[in-house]
C-alpha cells in the first residue's frame, strides 16, 4: 500500500536528513522544469507559433499532466533510477550523501542555466547520487552497473535516434504542400506533447530519488516494492510546473535560435520526432536524456536542409554533455565527503 500524506509528513518531521533531501529534491525538480522544460516549446517560440508567456503556460500544464499520467501506467524509469546505486553505512549518513548527490545536481544545473546551455538534469541526477554513494562506500562496488546501462543505452539513443528522427521527418515533409499557417498550427500540440512527454520522462526520476531516501530512512535501501502514491506524483508535477513558469529564455534562445534556425515545416518536424523517440524510451523504461532527444532532433532537421546549424554551438552543448557525467559524479562525489565530515 502506498505512503500516505500524513505518514510522510510525520516521518519527515521526525527525521532532519529526510526532510533536507526532500527539500534538496523539491529545489532540482524546480530547476528541471526551470532549465530543461524550456526546450519543448522552443520552436513554437522562435517560430512565432505561441507567445512565450502562453508557451510557458502550456508547458507547465502539459509538464504536470505527463507526470501523472503516465507514472500511473508505466514507472520503470524511476525504479531504475532509485537502484542506480546502493547506499551502505547508517541510515543518517546515507541520507546525508543523498543530500549532497541533490546539491550536486542543484549547482551543476544553475551554472548551465547561467551559460545559457541546456544540459541535461536526467544524467546530472544519476551520476551525482553515484558519486555521492561512491564516496559513502568508499569503491565502485556500490554502482549497479545494469541500471548505468539503461542510463547510457538512454544516451547513445536519446543523441542518435534524434538526430535521426529530426532528419527522417525533415525529408518526409519536405514534399507536404503546407503553407506555414498550418505548420505554426501543427506545431502546438507537437509542443504539447513534448512537453507531456518530458514530464512522464524526468518525472519520473525525481519521483525514484523521493522513494530512495524514504527507503533510506526507514533502514530498507535494497528493497524493491514500489508503489508510487498519487499525493507525490502530484506533488512532483507541481514543482516542475512551477519551474516551468519561470521560464527559461536563455535556453530557448540557445537551441532555438543560435544552435538552429527553423521555420514552422522544421520546428514541426523536430516536435514530431522528438515526440516518437521519447514515447519509445519512456515505454521501455529507458532514462533518456529529454534534452539530449530535444536538441538531438532540432540538429537533425537542421541539417536535413530546411534551417541553418551553427556547428560552433552545437559543439559547446556537446562539450557540456560529455561533461555532465564525470563532472556530476566528481563534484557529488567531494560534496559527499564534506556533507560526511560537517554532518
Amino acid at each position: 500500500m502506498p505512503q500516505s500524506f500524513s505518514a510522510f509528513f510525520s516521518q519527515i518531521l521526525q527525521n532532519p536528513a529526510l526532510a533536507a533531501v526532500v527539500l534538496l529534491t523539491l529545489a532540482v525538480v524546480l530547476v528541471n522544469g526551470w532549465t530543461d522544460a524550456p526546450n519543448a516549446i522552443a520552436s513554437v517560440v522562435v517560430t512565432g507559433a505561441l507567445p512565450f508567456r502562453p508557451a510557458v503556460f502550456m508547458a507547465a500544464v502539459c509538464n504536470f499532466l505527463g507526470v501523472l499520467c503516465l507514472v500511473s501506467v508505466n514507472a520503470s524509469v524511476a525504479e531504475t533510477v532509485y537502484s542506480i546505486a546502493s547506499f551502505g553505512g547508517g541510515t543518517r549518513d546515507a541520507l546525508t550523501a543523498l543530500c549532497a548527490a541533490m546539491a550536486a545536481v542543484v549547482l551543476w544545473a544553475a551554472a548551465a542555466w547561467l551559460f545559457g546551455i541546456p544540459t541535461s538534469e536526467s544524467h546530472a541526477l544519476v551520476a551525482g547520487v553515484s558519486g555521492a554513494a561512491v564516496a559513502l562506500n568508499g569503491g565502485l562496488s556500490c554502482i549497479r552497473w545494469e541500471s548505468w546501462g539503461k542510463v547510457l543505452l538512454g544516451l547513445l539513443l536519446s543523441s542518435a535516434a534524434g538526430f535521426w528522427a529530426g532528419r527522417s521527418v525533415g525529408n518526409s515533409l519536405k514534399s507536404v504542400k503546407w503553407n506555414n499557417r498550418i505548420f505554426l498550427l501543427a506545431q502546438l500540440p507537437g509542443a504539447a506533447g513534448t512537453a507531456f512527454l518530458h514530464g512522464a520522462q524526468d518525472g519520473q526520476k525525481f519521483l525514484g530519488i523521493f522513494l530512495l531516501g524514504t527507503a533510506l530512512a526507514q533502514g530498507r535501501a535494497d528493497e524493491q516494492t514500489f508503489l508510487i502514491p498519487l499525493w507525490l506524483m502530484a506533488l512532483c508535477a507541481l514543482f516542475m510546473a512551477l519551474g516551468t513558469l519561470m521560464g527559461g529564455r536563455r535556453i530557448i534562445d540557445t537551441v532555438g535560435r543560435k544552435m538552429v534556425q527553423l521555420d514552422p515545416r522544421e520546428g514541426f518536424s523536430a516536435d514530431l520526432g522528438n515526440i516518437c523517440c521519447l514515447l519509445v524510451s519512456t515505454l521501455l523504461g529507458l532514462p533518456v536524456s529529454t534534452t539530449h532527444t530535444r536538441a538531438a532532433a532540432l540538429l537533425g532537421v537542421g541539417s536535413a536542409g530546411g534551417g541553418r546549424v551553427d556547428w560552433t554551438t552545437a559543439g559547446k552543448i556537446a562539450l557540456a554533455w560529455a561533461l555532465t557525467l564525470p563532472g556530476c559524479m566528481a563534484i557529488g562525489y567531494w560534496m559527499a565527503k564534506v556533507f560526511l565530515s560537517l554532518f
